[in-house]
């Protein structure tokens, strides 16, 4: 039996032995600690012995990521346990030598930073001290004390924390005790590792591409202006203003464009009102003959998934979770999926409303988009946007419905175009999907089913839907 055989085989009589061993991170599972590994490990020595002469060394990225990264772990007592992982899949020699390495630079940074802590508060009580000294000696001279904001009050510097105050004098003036404490806290907090500033998971719309509250640069004027060429003819060149459309659209003209682009304007100018209105009446005209019978024996399921999943998209976005503003993705889908029955509703769907109804509502507002009450807006407004989103959202799954069919086969296509994709662009990481035998299917299907709109923020989503269309 091969060596990956017999360590399956050990994996398996330990999680059956050990319930819960197997610890889950991300979905993926990560063996349990193994003693007889970790004692081999250390037996290996703390000092791994010298490498064999005209034997190159085994090339790793463990140690191309120790030398840029500027913080480790510190020392503690599951270093060890964290080093027998490592070592299932890295040489232990180069285990041991740069994580000794790590520790070691990591050791000697948080002196470093200790010792410049402790002469910067030094410093500072010296500076004080000095300032007291100077007060006294005002106030003996004069009989009155001088206010520091007199004496100091065009001096400006920052105080080491980030707080700015006037000067030195201005600072308080702590007891030992609290200086001590002071000098604690310091740190603690430069004794933890940099952490980098936080991304927020709804990143804001406010950008070019989205909100328009930002100036534009010559370059986004410029390309506006081509669009609002293109757009003011009698008949819009469709083929060109896809070619202008690949790069990004302007958030000014994006509506329209998304329109246009769908199929669900006309390309004649004189045409669009007229066919805007009466798709609207249309489409609310579904509403009065279908909607009523969402409640019926046979559309009860369909509306309760359709319930179920609403609050659920995008989650993290206030607008989303306004009860008007769900009640009409819930119009939407039940009127779409009862016209589709080829196909029905299917989960994923939900997601692909949202682009079309944030997109439309920037026609009729400025302001950023994520904490919007939708109530503010006229009712007529509304209704055209829930309209214009049914239909364009109905014109893009017009063309991959398949997705959303018995058995998915669209999906599955995209699935398989991608695994032969990666193979060609990237055969080291297509050998490993298949080494560690891992369906694209497992990882991708979320992304062709729902195009990627649970993977980016809203604001990407839109700019890469500009691509879409």
């Amino acid at each position: 039996m091969s060596s990956d055989g017999k360590n399956k085989q050990f994996w398996k009589r330990s999680a059956e032995k050990v319930p819960g061993s197997i610890q889950h991170v991300y979905g993926a599972q990560h063996p349990p600690f193994d003693p007889r590994l970790h004692a081999n490990l250390m037996k290996a020595g703390s000092r791994p012995p010298p490498a064999t002469p005209g034997k190159p060394k085994k090339a790793t990225t463990f140690q191309e990521f120790e030398s840029i990264t500027s913080d480790a772990w510190d020392v503690k007592d599951d270093d060890d346990e964290l080093l027998a992982m490592a070592a299932q899949n890295l040489n232990i020699e180069v285990v041991m030598e740069t994580a000794n390495k790590v520790i070691e630079n990591h050791s000697k940074q948080q002196e470093r930073q200790r010792q410049d802590d402790t002469a910067e508060l030094d410093q500072r009580e010296e500076e004080e001290e000095e300032e007291d000294e100077g007060q006294e000696v005002c106030t003996v001279d004069h009989g009155d004390a001088i206010s520091p904001d007199v004496s100091f009050g065009s001096q400006s510097s920052p105080d080491t924390e980030g707080r700015l105050v006037k000067s030195h004098s201005e600072a308080p003036i702590g007891s030992p005790r609290d200086v001590a404490s002071e000098r604690a806290a310091l740190h603690r907090q430069r004794s933890l590792p940099h952490r980098p500033p936080v991304i927020p998971l709804v990143a804001r719309m406010a950008d070019q591409n989205t909100s328009g509250t930002l100036a534009m640069t010559e370059r986004e004027a410029s390309r506006l202006d081509k669009f609002k060429q293109l757009l003011a003819g009698p008949n819009t060149d469709l083929d060109e203003l896809r070619k202008l459309s690949w790069s990004g659209i302007p958030r000014q003209v994006r509506p329209i464009t998304w329109k246009l682009l769908s199929g669900y304007l006309p390309a004649n100018a004189e045409r669009r009102e007229s066919v805007l209105q009466r798709k609207r009446q249309e489409y609310f005209g579904f509403i009065q003959q279908y909607y009523d019978s969402r409640n019926d024996e046979h559309h009860q399921d369909t509306y309760r998934q359709i319930h179920i999943d609403i609050p659920r998209t995008n989650p993290l976005i206030p607008l989303f979770q306004q009860a008007s503003v769900q009640e009409i993705f819930e119009r939407i889908l039940f009127i779409w999926a009862i016209r589709h029955p080829a196909s029905g509703y299917v989960q994923g769907i939900n997601d692909l409303v949202t682009p079309f109804f944030v997109v439309f509502l920037f026609e009729y507002i400025e302001e950023e988009v994520e904490n919007f009450d939708v109530s503010s807006l006229q009712e007529e407004a509304l209704r055209n946007i829930e309209a214009d989103s049914f239909w364009c959202m109905s014109k893009l799954l017009d063309g991959i419905q398949d997705n959303y069919t018995f058995a998915q086969p669209g999906i599955q296509r995209k699935v398989k175009a991608l695994e032969e994709l990666v193979s060609r662009i990237d055969e080291s990481v297509h050998q490993h999907m298949q080494q560690y035998e891992v369906e694209y299917l497992q990882f991708a299907f979320r992304w062709m089913n729902n195009l990627l709109m649970r993977e980016l923020p809203l604001r990407c989503t839109i700019r890469l839907w500009d691509t879409y269309q």
